[in-house]
């Protein structure tokens, strides 16, 4: 599947490369590019609007930072940006430069709405025995967001539960893998028939296959936790929510018969 690559797809590679270079080389282990453009959780104060878009564009650029031995990590971006390259393209030839983009950031999107629903949903209910138990709230996140937590809720919560409310208030989620696997689906949906091979199993599926085959192993994942081959962690639903996003989009078009001449 080698394809001339489209003019909107270029520019979107482009610029998450700016990106990758920019936390790799700005602050400690792209600490200022990551607290800026990463999607930080609501009530963190690091959160601002703009990372519901510019998180898309962000990857992982050091592994081990946290021991002192850290490594440039250029796998996640690599592979997003080959998905992105491989599928866009041929998309982009078919959908305009406009609908594409439309269909890209919708997916990105996509790929945010859902994992932030579901660690909404997780966080009340973890902090909701605190706050039953007379715990302020804004002083809760206060705490919070010094990164500290009182020893005196452990009188109403356990420890396990108290560092799931941690983390995830600490959560960042970088990374265009949401988009592409919106990508992925409208491939699929596009070119059925046509063969793809995972990189660990190296044997050719038919696209109509192989997409339902990806999103159950990121939904089983979802449920499971889990890291990637590199030993990186991965949020599946947001892949889950960017695969979701593509097919509903590309299924009403389809229904509909869109009009794409009114994108361009």
């Amino acid at each position: 599947m080698m394809n001339k690559i489209t003019d909107t797809v270029k520019h979107l590679i482009i610029i998450n490369v700016i990106f990758w270079l920019g936390a790799l080389t700005i602050g400690n282990y792209g600490d200022v590019f990551r607290n800026l453009f990463a999607m930080h959780f609501p009530q963190n104060d690091l959160f601002q609007p703009w990372q519901i878009i510019t998180h898309m564009f962000m990857h992982a650029t050091y592994v081990g930072a946290s021991d002192g031995g850290s490594q440039i990590f250029f796998f996640h971006i690599l592979f997003n940006m080959l998905g992105l390259w491989m599928f866009g393209s041929p998309i982009e030839q078919i959908l305009g430069k406009k609908k594409f983009l439309f269909f890209y950031i919708s997916c990105g999107l996509g790929a945010v709405l859902l994992p932030l629903i579901i660690d909404l949903i997780s966080f009340s209910n973890l902090i909701n025995p605190l706050l039953e138990n007379g715990v302020n709230k804004n002083m809760l996140f206060s705490t919070l967001n010094k990164g500290m937590y009182n020893t005196g809720w452990l009188d109403f919560i356990n420890e396990s539960d108290n560092n799931s409310i941690s983390n995830i208030f600490r959560s960042t989620s970088v990374g265009a893998s949401g988009c592409v696997m919106g990508l992925l689906v409208a491939y699929g949906m596009m070119f059925p028939n046509n063969e793809l091979m995972l990189i660990f199993l190296p044997i050719p599926i038919k696209a109509k296959y192989f997409i339902p085959l990806v999103l159950a192993y990121e939904i089983i994942s979802g449920f499971t936790g889990g890291s990637s081959m590199f030993g990186v962690n991965i949020n599946h639903w947001a892949h889950v929510g960017g695969a979701i996003t593509g097919f509903l989009i590309m299924w009403y078009w389809k229904k509909t018969q869109f009009n794409k001449n009114r994108w361009n």
